[in-house]
């Protein structure tokens, strides 16, 4: 079964933890000194909270958490009929933990994750170049999500 994720970029780790907890009714299932991560069952969400970068405050990035390879090859698969371009990162470490994952953005530049977890990791990790992934409303600022250049001003509106 999938399970939603949503990563948010926090101020006050502590502050954050609190409020979540009591949202949530529940501490988190992981705690370090710049993240947490809940993983709840009702609603069905891996909900993380980090203070890595101070500037990236509110959602970093969203994105599909699966249970076993066979459900990672039917996100991956759906994520070629999104038609976007895709990064197919691999085996990684992100969040404290190992995972085998790929990326895609949607038209508006929200980044989104697929991703089987393999394990815990002692150190947070790091991001491959996601500047594949640009567009012209990309965030420049999330923590494992791509970090993408400015984009070129556009003339006229919307």
């Amino acid at each position: 079964m999938k399970r939603f994720h949503v990563h948010v970029g926090v101020a006050d780790l502590d502050a954050s933890i609190a409020f979540y907890s009591g949202l949530f009714g529940a501490e988190p299932t992981v705690t370090k000194a710049d993240y947490a991560k809940w993983m709840l069952e009702d609603p069905r969400i891996n909900f993380a909270i980090s203070c890595k970068d101070r500037a990236a405050k509110g959602i970093e990035h969203i994105g599909l958490q699966v249970e076993s390879a066979g459900e990672l090859a039917e996100v991956y698969g759906r994520l070629a009929n999104a038609k976007g371009p895709v990064i197919e990162e691999g085996a990684t470490t992100c969040c404290y933990a190992k995972s085998e994952k790929s990326w895609i953005a949607d038209p508006d530049g929200v980044i989104w994750e697929a991703f089987l977890t393999e394990g815990e990791s002692t150190v947070y990790g790091e991001s491959p170049d996601f500047a594949p992934l640009a567009s012209a409303h990309a965030s420049d600022t999330a923590c494992c999500a791509p970090k993408v250049a400015a984009p070129a001003a556009k003339a006229g509106c919307c």
